[in-house]
């Protein structure tokens, strides 16, 4: 299993949910299992990517026959045995923080595993108590950890962190054990647009070049659909609408505004296709007024 070398971000659920990555957790269990026997029947459904957090070091054994990766949760983080035990498994190790823990701790946690001989360790960002019902997660944190180790946000109290999470840098999203399958495919969608916009690809095959063209392409048509509905709003919203009411001139503050962010293309070659994604919007608008008259 490796969390890392996919061109999105690795979602992270509960089996039923079709993740990239099923997580389960046999601490919720409180003891009460047979932990290979549940493992297996967790085996039986889904046969991807497994990570497990055990309730204690005994079932590290039966997650080590069935599973990929162990989770340490957060209030086991400075359990330092149970690290070391997690780690001398082989698995890939993944620390959540805890929610008092400092950077440096945290840090630390994963240094027990290296200790181990293990470096397939991944951090994971659970959150910080505040007076919120919540765990409030640190995006800074997140930022800060990502220059060490992998990291993982778990956004499954507050999924609409997803993409500041990955805007911060995570590499994936644990969105609980009992996260539906839609959401998980919409959090899916739309870190797949947002990937293209934050990432720093640099292919070296033609293969590899044509797939992130292929990546930002679909970004571009999902911006270009909401873009051409936004549109669509303000005509409706103008007393007058439609290529009668079109304004130049804040097409050209248009232009201008983008030829900073894109200095290579420059604001003629803006102009020129502004022009088109303009006059393709008007035309959806026009359409759609059509189809409701």
């Amino acid at each position: 299993m490796d969390l890392w070398t996919q061109d999105t971000a690795v979602m992270i659920a509960g089996p039923a949910a079709a993740p990239d990555v099923a997580m389960t957790s046999l601490r919720r269990r409180h003891g009460r299992v047979d932990a290979a026997a549940e493992l297996a029947r967790v085996r039986r459904s889904y046969a991807g990517p497994l990570l497990v957090e055990p309730f204690s070091a005994l079932d590290l054994p039966a997650i080590a026959a069935h599973a990929d990766g162990i989770v340490v949760g957060g209030a086991w983080m400075q359990d330092f045995q149970l690290l070391r035990a997690a780690a001398r498994t082989g698995r890939r190790v993944v620390v959540q923080r805890a929610p008092a823990a400092t950077l440096d701790e945290w840090l630390s946690a994963a240094e027990y595993c290296v200790a181990e001989g293990n470096r397939d360790v991944v951090l994971c960002e659970a959150g910080t108590r505040t007076h919120l019902p919540h765990a409030t997660i640190d995006l800074a944190m997140v930022r800060e950890a990502g220059r060490r180790w992998p990291v993982l946000v778990d956004v499954s109290a507050e999924p609409g962190l997803a993409l500041p999470a990955l805007s911060a840098g995570a590499g994936g999203l644990m969105l609980g054990e009992d996260a539906e399958q839609a959401l998980v495919a919409e959090v899916r969608a739309k870190a797949a647009m947002l990937g293209p916009l934050i990432g720093d690809e640099r292919p070296t095959t033609v293969t590899d070049a044509r797939a992130a063209i292929d990546r930002v392409d679909a970004a571009l048509a999902t911006l270009l659909e909401r873009r051409a509905e936004l549109a669509g709003t303000v005509q409706r919203l103008k007393p007058v609408g439609g290529f009668a009411g079109r304004d130049p001139e804040r097409e050209r503050a248009i232009v201008q505004a983008m030829a900073v962010r894109a200095p290579r293309l420059g604001a003629d070659r803006l102009a020129r296709i502004m022009a088109a994604v303009i006059e393709a919007g008007l035309e959806v608008s026009e359409e759609h007024d059509l189809s409701l008259a």
